[in-house]
């Protein structure tokens, strides 16, 4: 072989060699993009990638998720109506955003729904009411997987908060949800459905004296500086919805189905630390300003709930029915056993 011959054939063995560097040794046999609204140092973006590194650990690659976090693939409707109709393999949606999807869902937004305690709170998370509410979604063109906490929420107020009845006669910000006026209405407060973009300045020319958010977006939204009272209620649970298209789903081998729910579900204990550390951060933060704080101890949230529950209960019936009332009396019986 010439000089010239060899040249060339090192130029291809070469070239040939960068090719194989650069491109994966396996290809995986299923590939699932999701899609959610959450920043990606926040607790929901931490543990999806979390979950997409064991699933492919444990699927030997055969499985990829493919994280889109801060609605790079759309607000969470388009992604919801996307993993419906399959263009979408998978979504992480706040429960809130999903009762005009799935109106079952918003007994979510029933006030003190959840214990304070995270054991307790996972054995009915994760026990036949999470169950009974994630089938509810397969009617709706969509599989639930599981539920996933994602924090609470709290009060904040212009006006003071340093019992139950400061609250009559107050004017609260809500999203547009009847459960959430109920929740206010009941405790002889107003509620107004404003647009989360609109809060910050209803609150700052006393449009509106009050508002309930999670603390992590109390800090990062600046409502403390406009607010003089704020109260550590965890009131209202903020849980998240895993859904995957069916179709990709039942394309999934039944072992693969049980590593991603179970995968799902074994990250759970990190995800409420990681978020519980947010939390803490931003209330040091709110601290700092001066406004005037103090936490809601269990006997006072008792007294809120024997107040609230009543009326948003019968908020949720009214729009759900038969279906509602199901997923209450599983609700209910499973409450009374964990809290017993």
């Amino acid at each position: 072989m010439n000089i010239f011959a060899r040249g060339l054939k090192s130029v291809a063995m070469v070239s040939i060699a960068a090719v194989m560097a650069a491109s994966p040794a396996w290809a995986a046999d299923f590939v699932a993009k999701i899609g959610h609204l959450e920043a990606a140092q926040q607790s929901r973006h931490v543990h999806l990638e979390k979950v997409a590194e064991l699933v492919k650990e444990r699927t030997n690659g055969a499985v990829e998720f493919q994280i889109f976090p801060q609605g790079q693939l759309g607000q969470q409707r388009e992604m919801t109506e996307g993993v419906q109709l399959g263009t979408l393999e998978a979504t992480v949606a706040p429960a809130a955003f999903l009762g005009g999807f799935n109106p079952v869902v918003s007994v979510l937004d029933i006030p003190f729904l959840l214990p304070d305690n995270d054991e307790q709170a996972q054995q009915i998370r994760s026990g036949e009411f999470g169950k009974a509410l994630c089938d509810t979604f397969e009617t709706r063109g969509v599989h639930c997987v599981t539920l996933w906490p994602n924090g609470k929420k709290h009060f904040t107020s212009n006006r003071p908060l340093a019992k139950i009845d400061d609250f009559a006669g107050q004017k609260f910000r809500v999203m547009d949800s009847n459960i959430l006026i109920e929740q206010f209405n009941a405790l002889g407060a107003s509620a107004i459905a404003l647009p989360f973009g609109e809060l910050y300045t209803a609150l700052q020319t006393g449009v509106i004296d009050a508002q309930e958010n999670p603390m992590d977006t109390i800090q990062r939204m600046k409502y403390y500086e406009v607010q003089k009272h704020l109260v550590v209620s965890d009131h209202g649970a903020m849980e998240d919805v895993v859904l995957f298209n069916p179709t990709f789903w039942s394309s999934l081998p039944e072992e693969y189905q049980k590593i991603i729910t179970d995968t799902f579900v074994e990250v759970i204990p990190d995800l409420i630390a990681h978020k519980a550390a947010s939390v803490k951060e931003a209330l040091d933060e709110i601290k700092a300003s001066g406004i005037d704080i103090r936490e809601m101890d269990a006997a006072e949230k008792e007294a809120f709930r024997e107040k609230m529950y009543p009326a948003t209960r019968a908020a949720f019936l009214s729009r759900t029915g038969d279906e509602g009332q199901r997923i209450i009396d599983i609700y209910e019986a499973e409450y009374a056993k964990v809290t017993k």
